[in-house]
């Protein structure tokens, strides 16, 4: 008989909401046949992480981006890359005038070279490059995803402010909260006093469902967004200060984007197992829909990224007998969930695992 999986903790419940979003996504209505959605979790910016990332993009799209290899590409590599002639050319020449030292462009077409995602050659003391693919514009969408499965009063106080600012900044083309599923007749969340350009999704991860509670409007992220630096207010009724914020170009907010993209595009929402502790005897999987789920058979639950490591004090190496059978658990039983969990990210942005 298999163990009854409680998705109590955010992490187990973050888990289901990005497979449910893989199998599912849109909530209301359905996407373009051509067009996939790509699912990551825990990636942002330097001031702000959202718990599940989606990016909608088409199928060529992907093929085209998969032709640069499965890491991520950074803003100064795509800016090489998208700038990089079809006949070798100097590189002073072929690029544009950067806001940095021309030492550092010399280091990114190295590292493209080196990638072999760019052609690249010595002319004399020149450098000289050609392009090989043109980078696309491989982003349509991308729809931050905030996950509170049980959203009390210390977790509302908290999401209030960072969903203003989300909507405020428009970087995502929509903001949802996804919450647990209560047999309520109005979910509690919609007492909140949450922006109301928010959606609201009402997940039950056991069953792999969700409805929308409430419609998430379209934010702007082709126009200038704002950036609040300080609430204001303080922490007292009596404290009438301003707030303050800044503007950010559409620009800087394109930029922010495929920065996010490109990482989502690495890492999708798999990468759980690259922080886990997978040699662990106490580690196994735990099939639930088609999907992979962690286990730690010392607390007969789904752990979370931060317990399972080596400073656990149920932490105990696989025997090494484990690691010398033949398939399935070629390696040990970690190593199995790694390949597993690897070679489906790996097919789900359209490349091969080998």
């Amino acid at each position: 008989m298999s163990e009854r999986i409680q998705y109590d903790s955010e992490f187990a419940f973050e888990l289901r909401v990005c497979y449910w979003a893989e199998r599912e996504w849109p909530p209301i209505g359905t996407l373009e046949d051509d067009t996939i959605a790509l699912v990551a979790r825990q990636l942002g910016t330097k001031r702000r992480r959202w718990d599940t990332i989606v990016v909608e993009t088409t199928a060529a799209a992907l093929e085209q981006r998969a032709t640069f290899g499965t890491e991520r590409l950074d803003d100064d590599l795509r800016y090489v890359l998208r700038s990089a002639p079809e006949e070798w050319t100097f590189y002073r020449d072929a690029l544009p005038e950067p806001d940095y030292p021309w030492r550092y462009v010399r280091e990114t077409i190295h590292e493209a070279d080196d990638r072999g995602i760019l052609d690249v050659r010595k002319s004399g003391n020149r450098i000289e490059i050609r392009r090989q693919y043109r980078y696309p514009e491989w982003v349509d969408r991308i729809v931050a995803i905030e996950n509170k499965p049980d959203l009390d009063a210390s977790a509302a106080s908290a999401l209030q402010p960072q969903l203003e600012r989300d909507v405020a900044l428009g970087l995502a083309d929509e903001a949802w909260v996804a919450t647990r599923a209560t047999d309520a007749a109005v979910s509690p969340v919609l007492f909140e006093d949450l922006p109301v350009e928010a959606g609201v999704l009402e997940v039950d991860p056991t069953a792999l469902s969700a409805s929308v509670a409430w419609h998430a409007q379209a934010l702007e992220p082709a126009a200038p967004g704002t950036r609040i630096t300080d609430r204001g207010g303080g922490h007292s009724s009596f404290d009438q200060s301003a707030a303050t914020f800044e503007y950010v170009s559409p620009d800087r907010k394109a930029t922010l984007r495929y920065r996010i993209a490109e990482r989502a595009y690495e890492r999708g929402w798999r990468a759980f197992i690259d922080t886990m502790r997978s040699d662990c005897r106490w580690f196994g999987p735990r099939e639930r829909d088609g999907q992979v789920l962690p286990w730690c058979g010392s607390h007969c639950r789904v752990q979370t990224a931060s317990e399972c490591s080596g400073s656990c004090p149920a932490f105990e190496p696989e025997p090494p007998a484990w690691r010398q059978h033949s398939w399935p658990i070629d390696g040990g039983p970690g190593k199995t969930v790694e390949r597993l969990l690897a070679a489906r990210r790996a097919r789900l942005r359209g490349t091969k695992k080998s």
